[in-house]
C-alpha cells in the first residue's frame, strides 16, 4: 500500500501589528546653506532599511529623509531648498513565533519643521508604522492510494492555488524630460517632487512586465535668476525576471517608490533644458498557480479494518483578482488664503487607509487622501506659499463572493489629482485612487498522513445483517452507507435502480444488501 502524495506551497500573511513613535531632533542647517528667513515648504518620507527580529522583538532600522523649501534671510531674499535624511531605530513587540519575515508594509510620517533660529531647525515627525509577517508553508495533501487488493475510496476534486513564486526585486527607473521650449533654461533646482501615479504589471513567460508613470514636478531658479516651473507625467516600462511565469498564473505585486531624484543635463545645444529622473521601485511579488487536484477523503476495505491516521490542514482557492478605481470629489472653502492665492502651480498627495472590513458585497476600505498643494500669491519678495489639508474617503472593493475567512491583499495608488481654483475662497479636489486586489478563501481539510490494515474478524463479520431496510436521513449519503454495511455504492445503486449517487433524498427508502449476499 502506497499514498500518492502532493506538496501545496503557500504564503501565510500574519496580524498587522502598528507602531507608532516620535521623532524630535534640532537640526543645523549646512555651512553651504544661506540662513532661513522663513520656511514656505517642508515634507518627510520614511526609508525602511531592515527588520530583524529581536527575541520578542523587531528591530527597524530606517530614515527620515526630508525637504525644505524656505526664503533665505539675506537683503533681497530668494527662494532654496535643503534635503537631510535622519536615521531612526525602534523596537516594535510581537507575540508571533516561528520563522518568520517581517516586513513593514506601510509607513507614514507627518512631518514639521520650525525654525529655532536662522541656522538651526526643530524636525518633528510623528511615525506610523504597520508591520506584518510572511511566512512559506509547506502543507502535504494525499490525493491517492495504490493497493493490490480492492480497496473502496473516496477523492474530492479541489481547485487550489500553489505559490510559484515569492520574491523581493527591484527595479531601476532612468528616463528623461525635455523641458518645453516656453519654459526658461534650468540654474538650480530649488525643489523636486517624484511621485508614483500608476502603475501595471502583467505576467508573461519567465518575466512580469512593468508598466508605470511618474508625476514629476520641478520648481526651479533659471539662470538669470527667474524662478519657473515644468510639471510632467514620465511613462516608464520594464521587467523582472520571473523563471517559470507564464500568463496563466495569478499574481499580486506591492511596490515602493524609493530614492527618487532629478538632476540637470544639458540638451544638444549644450543648454541646461534635461532632467534626468532615476528612482528605485522595490517590489514584493507572489505569482500562483490554480491547480485541479483530488483529496482523499476516506478509505474503506470490505476484507480488512482500515485505521487512519489524520490531521488538519488548510489551502487557499482563487475568489477572484481585481483591478478596481474610485473617484473622489469635494470642493474646500479656504477663506484663509483667498485673499493671497493668486494660481496653483503644483499639488501633491498621499493616502492613509485606516481600515479594511470585509462585507456583504466586498471589502470596505476607508482612509484619509492627504492634500498639499503650492501657489502662488500677492508678495513681490516671495511669492509662493502652500496649503495643507486632507479629505476622508470610503470604497467598496467589490467581489463576486465573500466569506468570514477570506485572505486579501490589497495595493493601493493614488493614481490621478488635480486641485484647481473656483473663484472666491473655493477649491475644487478631484482624485482617483487605484486599488489592485487579490482575495483568497481559505480552506480547511481532513487530510490522511497514514493507513494500516488489520484482518476483520469473522466473528464481527458474521455478525452484522446480510439485509437492511433502511430510511435515509439528513446527511447521509451512499458512500458513508456502504462503508457502513460493508458494501458497495455500486451495489446500492443497482438493487435500488438509483441512477445518481447524489441523487438520494432524506426520508427515501432503500435496501441494502451485505456484498456477495444480493438475492437480486
Amino acid at each position: 500500500m502506497e499514498l500518492t502524495k502532493k506538496q501545496m506551497y503557500q504564503s501565510r500573511m500574519g496580524k498587522k501589528i502598528s507602531d507608532q513613535f516620535m521623532m524630535d531632533e534640532d537640526y543645523n542647517v549646512p555651512d553651504t546653506k544661506s540662513d532661513i528667513a522663513r520656511i514656505v515648504l517642508g515634507v518627510g518620507d520614511v526609508q525602511i532599511d531592515g527588520v530583524k527580529r529581536v527575541e520578542s522583538y523587531l528591530y527597524v532600522t530606517g530614515q527620515l529623509c526630508f525637504q525644505i523649501l524656505y526664503a533665505t534671510d539675506q537683503e533681497e531674499p530668494r527662494l532654496t531648498s535643503l534635503e537631510g535624511k535622519m536615521p531612526f531605530e525602534e523596537m516594535v513587540y510581537t507575540e508571533e513565533e516561528g520563522e518568520k519575515e517581517f516586513y513593514v508594509t506601510n509607513a507614514r510620517v507627518e512631518f514639521n519643521a520650525t525654525m529655532i533660529h536662522s541656522r538651526k531647525l526643530n524636525i518633528k515627525a510623528m511615525m506610523d508604522l504597520e508591520v506584518r509577517s510572511d511566512e512559506l508553508v509547506n502543507e502535504e495533501m494525499t490525493t491517492d492510494i495504490e493497493d493490490d487488493d480492492q480497496i473502496f475510496k473516496k477523492q474530492k476534486p479541489m481547485q487550489l492555488l500553489q505559490l510559484h513564486t515569492s520574491k523581493k526585486d527591484t527595479y531601476r527607473i532612468k528616463e528623461e524630460i525635455n523641458i518645453p521650449g516656453t519654459k526658461e533654461n534650468i540654474g538650480q533646482v530649488l525643489w523636486c517632487d517624484i511621485s508614483s501615479r500608476r502603475l501595471d504589471t502583467r505576467l508573461e513567460d519567465d518575466v512580469l512586465q512593468l508598466q508605470g508613470e511618474l508625476q514629476v514636478f520641478c520648481f526651479y531658479e533659471s539662470q538669470d535668476g527667474k524662478l519657473d516651473w515644468v510639471e510632467q507625467a514620465v511613462p516608464y516600462e520594464g521587467r523582472v525576471e520571473c523563471g517559470g511565469a507564464d500568463s496563466s498564473m495569478y499574481h499580486h505585486a506591492m511596490a515602493d517608490l524609493n530614492d527618487a531624484n532629478a538632476d540637470i543635463r544639458t540638451d544638444e545645444d549644450g543648454e541646461m533644458r534635461v532632467l534626468g529622473i532615476e528612482g528605485t521601485l522595490e517590489l514584493r511579488i507572489a505569482i500562483y498557480r490554480e491547480e485541479s487536484t483530488e483529496l482523499l477523503e476516506d478509505v474503506y476495505s470490505l476484507e480488512k479494518s482500515c485505521n487512519l491516521e489524520i490531521k488538519d490542514a488548510s489551502y487557499e482557492e482563487l475568489i477572484m483578482q481585481n483591478h478596481s478605481k474610485c473617484k473622489v470629489g469635494e470642493q474646500l472653502s479656504l477663506p484663509e488664503i483667498k485673499d493671497d492665492i493668486l494660481q496653483i502651480c503644483h499639488s501633491s498627495g498621499t493616502m492613509q487607509i485606516e481600515n479594511k472590513e470585509i462585507v456583504a458585497n466586498g471589502i470596505m476600505v476607508e482612509g484619509i487622501l492627504h492634500l498639499c498643494f503650492l501657489y502662488v500669491k500677492e508678495n513681490d519678495q516671495i511669492p509662493f506659499d502652500t496649503w495643507q489639508g486632507m479629505i476622508p474617503f470610503s470604497y467598496v472593493i467589490e467581489s463576486n463572493e465573500t466569506c468570514s475567512n477570506m485572505n486579501f491583499d490589497i495595493a493601493s495608488s493614488l493614481e490621478q489629482l488635480s486641485i484647481t481654483l473656483l473663484g472666491g475662497d473655493e477649491i475644487e479636489v478631484k482624485a482617483v485612487l487605484a486599488f489592485h486586489s487579490f482575495f483568497r478563501r481559505l480552506v480547511e481539510a481532513k487530510v490522511i498522513t497514514d493507513i494500516s490494515f488489520e484482518p476483520m474478524a469473522l466473528e464481527e463479520l458474521e455478525k452484522r445483517p446480510g439485509v437492511v431496510g433502511y430510511i435515509v436521513k439528513d446527511g447521509d449519503d451512499l458512500w458513508s452507507l456502504a462503508k457502513r454495511y460493508n458494501t458497495t455504492i455500486d451495489s446500492i445503486m443497482d438493487v435500488n435502480e438509483i441512477s445518481d449517487e447524489n441523487n438520494i433524498r432524506t426520508g427515501d427508502k432503500i435496501l441494502i444488501f451485505k456484498e456477495n449476499m444480493s438475492i437480486l
